[in-house]
């Protein structure tokens, strides 16, 4: 019973990790396409380059953040793998050779393992 809780928890934690981790990636898709929205409004406009410019140094900003970000939750990422070691109870698992852990599905269909 404790065994099945422990794991349980562990799933919970990299399901969480991953959905940070798409969610960032998330946001950061839309910044760029935040970027590209505001150049084509710019040249519809006929304004000058530097009308605006402010608004594109913060998202400039905001940018370097959630990349910093993104490289602070895959830290955190491996550090929660390789802790793992230590949580009694928990066994090793793997999603398969190279994959994502877990898979952005979170769902991974069984197989037998010789």
């Amino acid at each position: 019973m404790r065994k099945q809780m422990i794991e349980n928890a562990a799933c919970d934690v990299a399901t969480q990790v991953r959905e940070v981790e798409d969610a960032i990636e998330g946001a950061l898709a839309r910044i760029a396409e935040l970027q590209g929205r505001m150049i084509h409004c710019r040249s519809v406009a006929g304004i000058a380059t530097a009308t605006g410019h402010e608004a594109f140094e913060h998202l400039a900003q905001a940018t370097l953040g959630l990349v910093k970000s993104r490289g602070e939750i895959a830290s955190c990422h491996g550090v929660l793998k390789d802790t793992r070691q230590f949580i009694p109870g928990l066994r090793t698992t793997s999603f398969g050779e190279g994959d994502e852990c877990p898979p952005p599905s979170g769902i991974q269909p069984l197989r037998i393992v010789a």
